[in-house]
């Protein structure tokens, strides 16, 4: 793997009057866990949509594993995956139909043993044969994130990926990704709205506001350049604007 999986461009993405996400530039390391944050509104969500090839973007480029995303799309997808919480799998099927499917989307050769390592893995072989619509918030969330490691993918993209998980869960679950992302070389990018995630996981951060980049660095960077204890404190600070923060406090 080169030393960047993801290079973006000049990415911006406009519907009608409302600019999405406003000419961003960054690249995400091979081997990295990078955050991806901001408030609701701040352009994660139709970042990684455009990442994923699922949004046109209106200017701008992304490189992928070496590859040009607008015209090698289906290549690179092979090896990266996604997921969130709050993208539903078909409700009627089973746990594993659900995964087999994707196994098979992915042209794995022994899916229902790939299937079966992921659920002792993630603890969800009693879960196989329910209905997914049958299922907790925090069972989708655990299988949610089986989905996403189906293909054992080179790059991970998730959204919110302890979302609805018990504090115990959520932290088996940050240390599984930890080891799959050490084991492998994968690249992870990260979107969470839960700062002591991000202090734990992460290894660089990008801070989005209204559509740009507006500050980045390491979580223990970004805490000392903005004088604050923690990265909950920074991300208040600009989401809300450092400068009317200091207004404020004076």
């Amino acid at each position: 793997m080169a030393d960047t999986v993801i290079e973006v461009t000049g990415l911006s993405k406009r519907f009608g009057d409302v600019l999405a996400v406003d000419d961003i530039s960054f690249a995400v390391r091979a081997g990295a866990v990078t955050g991806l944050l901001g408030g609701n509104g701040a352009g994660k969500t139709t970042t990684i949509g455009m990442l994923l090839g699922l949004v046109l973007p209106t200017a701008g480029r992304i490189e992928m594993l070496g590859r040009d995303m607008a015209r090698e799309r289906f290549a690179v997808l092979q090896r990266a995956n996604f997921s969130s919480p709050y993208v539903d799998l078909p409700h009627r099927l089973t746990v594993a139909q659900n995964l087999i499917v994707y196994a098979r989307l992915y042209g794995l050769r022994r899916p229902r043993a790939r299937v079966e390592a992921l659920a002792r893995d993630l603890d969800l072989t009693d879960l196989l044969k329910r209905h997914t619509g049958n299922l907790s918030a925090g069972q989708k969330t655990r299988v949610a994130l089986a989905k996403a490691l189906i293909n054992a993918p080179d790059v991970l993209l998730l959204d919110e990926p302890t979302a609805s998980l018990d504090p115990d869960t959520a932290d088996w679950v940050r240390g599984y990704l930890r080891r799959y992302q050490q084991q492998t070389g994968a690249a992870i990018l990260l979107s969470s709205h839960n700062m002591q995630e991000v202090e734990r996981m992460c290894d660089d951060v990008l801070m989005m506001r209204r559509g740009r980049i507006i500050d980045r660095g390491t979580p223990a960077a970004l805490i000392a350049a903005y004088g604050r204890q923690t990265m909950e404190e920074v991300f208040l600070d600009i989401a809300r604007g450092r400068d009317e923060r200091l207004e404020t406090a004076s």
